[in-house]
């Protein structure tokens, strides 16, 4: 079975569909989804959307990227929103420099406070990161991140700065990016992460992996991500599945204790 580590299923595009998405993710043996928050404002659809299914769970998070003027998320509305059985995560939260410009203080002050929940709550991180990996890395040791642990989601960065994040105990989770063309690295890199390490994901609706490049992503999709890794790999799409959901419970161990299949 599979499990899709970060998925979007509150967006437009994917309620659209749900239920052929909820079918097909039967169909690929995608058994569990994460459903990752974004902003405080979107936050009760998502968790809408997790409570509605017995093999869905969600985070509490505000997304990098997500600028608003009026109000930052605190620690304690963090941990307000936590406070729920559904709720196995803290993010997705990370630094972002792609598209925005300095100064970024705030930006930087969002990870820190995300950092400090997950810490008091003990629900693991999900973290991004784009086009700021120094900073990243350095926020994460100063604020003690790996007391909380937590994914390096779609990760895109390179070796070094993968072997520096699992030192503080983290996984990295692969999407559909590793299966194009252009994604050399991304592969090499997946041929090294050590396999109690390594999530997958589709971070959908965005970056459909081969062969499915320009639908609108879903969380069955993940069956591809695991079955390019496992050609990279050398080793059965078996291995890969057995190894990546082992490790979702072991790093999410509310989802653990919530699902009598492992129990």
């Amino acid at each position: 079975m599979f499990i899709d580590s970060h998925c979007h299923l509150d967006f437009a595009e994917l309620q659209a569909d749900a239920d052929n998405i909820f079918a097909l993710m039967r169909e690929n043996h995608v058994t569990h989804a994460l459903t990752i928050s974004t902003t405080l404002q979107t936050f009760p659809e998502v968790l809408r959307v997790a409570e509605a299914h017995d093999n869905l769970w969600c985070s509490a998070g505000v997304h990098p990227d997500e600028q608003r003027d009026d109000h930052e998320p605190t620690v304690d509305e963090l941990l307000k929103l936590a406070d729920h059985p559904k709720v196995i995560a803290i993010g997705e939260t990370g630094l972002d420099y792609f598209r925005l410009q300095e100064p970024l203080d705030w930006q930087r002050e969002r990870f820190r406070t995300h950092i400090r929940a997950a810490k008091i709550c003990k629900k693991p991180l999900v973290i991004h990161t784009r086009n700021s990996s120094a900073d990243t890395l350095k926020l994460m040791r100063e604020e003690s991140a790996d007391i909380a642990s937590g994914v390096m989601h779609c990760f895109t960065e390179s070796q070094s700065v993968a072997d520096a994040a699992m030192e503080m105990g983290f996984y990295i989770s692969l999407s559909g990016i590793v299966t194009f063309k252009s994604a050399k690295d991304i592969q090499a890199l997946a041929k090294t992460i050590p396999l109690d390490r390594l999530l997958i994901e589709t971070d959908s609706p965005y970056l459909a992996p081969t062969p499915q490049r320009g639908k609108v992503n879903q969380p069955g999709y993940v069956r591809h991500v695991a079955e390019f890794i496992a050609a990279l790999r050398g080793v059965t799409v078996e291995e890969i599945a057995k190894a990546t959901t082992a490790n979702f419970y072991t790093l999410f161990k509310q989802a653990r204790s919530s699902n009598p299949v492992t129990n």
